[in-house]
């Protein structure tokens, strides 16, 4: 079996299948009694890594240039002393309110060229100075901060990359970079396009534009060098953070949780930006539509897929639901066994890990029937905590697989 290294040695936190999830204590604040309580119900279901701080940034930074720290110093320290290892995120994938008042290039603006309102997630312009300037700002002070606690194993950038901006900033972005790929020959741009047909031929750089429902959609060499244009500057932006936190520590491996067959984004790309590919799972188990074997085979083709994304490493399955999703037309409980069996498929294809989201299931707002470790009723005396518990105990007997790689039989080509 050979072996590779995923996560840092280090301390007490030494290589292993990591079993956790994504922790906001930030939600509970005001309820110390809660946040005590979250760590027993952790040791009871065996968990020995959570991610913190992903949707964090107004907890960490309330007014510009204010930081709050010592809730995080805080949820370190508890941790630490529980044994329970930190994947520290970047806050990067929703940003504060003040920002976006004060600073309104930051906001995304779609293909119909309207700018968007603060809300939502990665409602961000990647190629806004500002956004960026703020950004390592934050993604400094943590690093500055946490990258000498031994239980931080990994950093997490953002979340879910993904989504595109037009706006002015975003186009003259895009214009240079399509001034490098054909080499400043706007006549090679016009024959790669063939806008000759329509009569759509530029005779100047700042006539052209992203794709727009009002304006051009069909000519596909403008729709697939955008989508090329946007994995690039996603990759950019990743790039921007990485640079953030390594210009004060580079010995903690960097990941960011990718979404399998997104179409968003060349993830062949964006994974050579990362020492780990991880990646966020929510199948729809017991479908009217296909068998869970059926549904089993494609969830199995998609983590290979991730796990192709970085050769010679295993991934992470950053995100999963041990109960049920909020976006579907009806939240199916898992039936008994079904997690398990889930966590383990995910094991047997090269995962180091099984992680879900969220810990604890949030009081209000866009996800508050998303499933979670920690249901509504604040206990462990559910199905979901039980189950949760076997799967890290099946975990801890299968640790001599941590670390371990794939050996891949079959080839299978897949161009983004």
């Amino acid at each position: 079996m050979k072996r590779c290294s995923v996560v840092r040695t280090s301390g007490s936190y030494p290589i292993r299948l990591l079993h956790g999830g994504d922790y906001n204590p930030d939600q509970w604040l005001d309820r110390p009694d809660i946040l005590a309580e979250d760590i027993r119900l952790m040791k009871l279901a065996r968990v020995n890594s959570v991610s913190i701080g992903i949707f964090a940034w107004v907890a960490l930074e309330p007014e510009e240039g204010r930081f709050t720290f010592a809730w995080m110093d805080q949820t370190m320290a508890l941790l630490g002393k529980a044994g329970i290892g930190v994947i520290l995120a970047t806050p990067t994938g929703a940003r504060p309110a003040w920002m976006s008042q004060t600073y309104p290039e930051v906001l995304r603006v779609g293909p119909n060229r309207g700018r968007n309102l603060h809300g939502q997630r990665h409602d961000h312009c990647f190629t806004s100075p500002v956004y960026r300037e703020k950004t390592r700002i934050i993604d400094t002070k943590l690093a500055e901060r946490y990258s000498n606690e031994p239980g931080v194993q990994l950093w997490h950038l953002s979340n879910e990359y993904g989504g595109e901006c037009h706006c002015p900033l975003c186009q003259d972005a895009f214009r240079a970079w399509l001034g490098k790929r054909y080499a400043g020959d706007l006549d090679a741009l016009n024959k790669a396009w063939w806008t000759a047909f329509w009569s759509h031929t530029y005779t100047r750089w700042d006539q052209v534009e992203s794709p727009a429902p009002h304006g051009e959609t069909a000519v596909h060499g403008q729709v697939l060098d955008w989508k090329r244009f946007v994995t690039h500057q996603t990759r950019d932006f990743l790039r921007h953070e990485r640079q953030a936190i390594q210009s004060v520590s580079d010995t903690i491996p960097i990941t960011t949780n990718l979404m399998g067959f997104y179409e968003g984004l060349d993830y062949f790309s964006v994974a050579e930006d990362l020492d780990v590919v991880s990646w966020d799972s929510y199948p729809q188990w017991h479908s009217e539509t296909q068998t869970d074997a059926q549904l089993a085979r494609s969830v199995g083709t998609t983590h290979d897929l991730m796990r192709g994304c970085k050769r010679n490493t295993p991934f992470l399955l950053m995100e999963s639901t041990p109960s049920v999703t909020n976006w579907s037309p009806i939240a199916k409980l898992k039936r008994p066994g079904m997690h398990l069996a889930s966590s383990l498929l995910a094991v047997a294809h090269g995962s180091d890990s099984v992680q879900y989201f969220q810990w604890r299931k949030s009081r209000g707002s866009s996800e508050k029937f998303h499933g979670a470790v920690v249901d509504h009723v604040g206990h462990e005396h559910t199905r979901v905590v039980r189950e949760v518990a076997q799967v890290g105990e099946a975990l801890e007997q299968l640790q001599e697989v941590a670390g371990s790689l794939y050996a891949a039989e079959t080839a299978v080509i897949y161009d983004w």
